[in-house]
């Protein structure tokens, strides 16, 4: 994968659409799941301005893939501290979304459960202490490795291998506890 992303990233830094967005394709996900288990308000505005900023200054990015993650992690990260600092400056009243009646349309059972899956990680994910959330989306689901991550949040790489495995370590017992739990409630019942 990272050998169709290194091909991709050369590509969109000589300005090809197509290298582009495969770059967006494969990194877009996990830049938004990252920006949402940050707690971060419109995830989706955010990663848009980080994409912005990506595509301005592409051509005198210089690196590899991982590099490229780094980078686009950092101006994601800096751009969710910015609009918290502009949040709390500048307080939004929230106003009801317009609604015409009609229902949305529905999606497919497949997309359905994928999402639902993927809602219940992060927040399981969301779950544990804000600084583990974050080195936990930035190492597993951004792919950056340890140093990167460490830089990115200000900790000796070690903190963050222990940081991150503790987290790990958390989120599987409270799997096995949930799961457990499900169980015994399901052999109470009575199946008909």
């Amino acid at each position: 994968m990272d050998e169709a992303l290194e091909g991709a990233l050369d590509r969109a830094r000589r300005g090809d659409d197509a290298g582009f967005t495969v770059l967006w394709r494969t990194l877009h996900p996990p830049l938004l799941r990252y920006l949402t288990v940050r707690g971060d308000e419109a995830p989706e505005d955010i990663a848009a301005e980080t994409w912005l900023q990506v595509v301005r200054d592409l051509r005198g990015f210089r690196g590899g893939v991982g590099e490229f993650r780094a980078w686009l992690f950092t101006v994601a990260r800096h751009r969710a501290i910015d609009q918290g600092r502009a949040r709390s400056a500048r307080p939004v009243v929230p106003v009801a979304e317009p609604h015409d009646g009609r229902a949305p349309a529905p999606s497919a059972e497949q997309h359905a459960v994928e999402r639902e899956a993927t809602a219940a990680a992060l927040r399981l994910v969301a779950s544990l202490p804000a600084e583990q959330a974050e080195m936990v989306m930035l190492r597993v689901v951004a792919g950056l490795d340890v140093a990167a991550v460490a830089e990115l949040v200000g900790k000796k790489p070690g903190a963050v291998r222990v940081a991150v495995h503790r987290a790990l370590k958390s989120l599987s017992r409270d799997l096995r506890a949930r799961s457990a739990a499900s169980d015994a409630s399901l052999d109470g019942r009575e199946v008909v």
